[in-house]
C-alpha cells in the first residue's frame, strides 16, 4: 500500500478524477494499491442520482455562489460539502467482485478513521445522526456534528473507499449545504453539519493526515500516467 498526499485544490473535478484514475490504473493491475490523503479546495461534490434531479442545476449554482465548485463524485449518497480546513482519506485496493467486500470494505474504513480520531482524543462514534446530510450508517459523528462520511464505488478489478474528514470548517460547510440541499428539495437538519473545530479542540491537519497515514514510509508520487487518464476523465467529473 502506498501514501499519495498530492492534490490539486484549485480544480476540484482534476482532483475527483485522479481519484477515478487511480481505481481503473489499480483495476488494470497497472500500480500497487494506494491510500491517498489530500487537503481540498473548496468543493461540493454530487452523485449521480443528485444529478438528475430537478434541482440540480440550481443547487449547482448555489454550491458556486458560495464560492464552492460542484463536481459529480464516484460514490453515491447526496452532495456532500468540503474544503479547505477537511482532508479525503481514500483507499484504492485491487478486489475480483463487484458484488462482495463492500460491508468488510467500510468496517475497515471507519476502523481506520474510528481509531486515527480517538487517538487524537476526539470521541468519534460511527453511526449515522438523525437528520444528517448525505446519510450513512458509517458516517462518523462526534456529539451532534458529522465529522466525517463515507462512500465507495467498486470496478472490475478494484474499490474505491472514500472519506471525507471534516476537521476545521463548520460554518461554511453549513452555509452551502443549506442552499444546496434546498435546491435538490431534500429535507436535512442544518446542526448536523460542521467539524471537529465544533465540538472538540481542533487537531492540526496534518497530525490528522499522520493519524490516517498507512504505516512503511513516507509518500511515493502521481505519476505521468495517472495524471495523463484523470485529465482524460475530468469532463465527466464536471456538472
Amino acid at each position: 500500500m502506498v501514501l499519495l498526499r498530492d492534490g490539486f485544490p484549485e480544480r476540484p473535478a482534476l482532483d475527483m478524477a485522479l481519484s477515478h484514475a487511480l481505481l481503473l490504473r489499480v483495476a488494470e493491475r497497472e500500480r500497487p494499491p494506494a491510500t491517498r490523503l489530500y487537503e481540498p479546495g473548496p468543493t461540493v461534490a454530487f452523485s449521480k442520482l443528485d444529478s438528475h434531479a430537478e434541482g440540480f442545476a440550481a443547487a449547482c449554482d448555489a454550491a458556486r455562489s458560495h464560492g464552492f465548485e460542484p463536481v459529480v463524485r464516484l460514490g453515491g449518497g447526496h452532495a456532500a460539502a468540503y474544503g479547505p480546513g477537511c482532508l479525503i482519506w481514500e483507499e484504492i485496493v485491487p478486489h475480483d467482485s463487484v458484488l462482495e467486500g463492500l460491508h468488510e470494505r467500510y468496517v475497515r474504513a471507519t476502523g481506520t478513521l474510528a481509531a486515527g480520531l480517538w487517538g487524537l482524543g476526539v470521541p468519534a462514534v460511527v453511526g449515522a445522526l438523525e437528520g444528517e446530510y448525505c446519510a450513512g450508517a458509517h458516517s462518523l459523528h462526534a456529539g451532534h456534528v458529522k465529522v466525517a462520511g463515507l462512500s465507495q464505488r467498486v470496478v472490475k478489478g478494484a474499490a474505491l473507499t472514500s472519506s471525507v474528514v471534516l476537521v476545521d470548517a463548520g460554518p461554511a460547510i453549513r452555509s452551502v449545504l443549506v442552499d444546496v440541499y434546498r435546491a435538490l428539495g431534500i429535507d436535512w437538519r442544518p446542526s448536523t453539519a460542521g467539524s471537529l473545530a465544533d465540538v472538540v479542540p481542533t487537531p492540526a491537519l496534518e497530525a490528522v493526515a499522520a493519524a490516517l497515514a498507512p504505516g512503511g514510509g513516507g509518500p511515493a508520487r502521481i505519476g505521468d500516467e495517472d495524471l495523463r487518464r484523470a485529465s482524460e476523465l475530468e469532463p465527466r467529473h464536471r456538472p
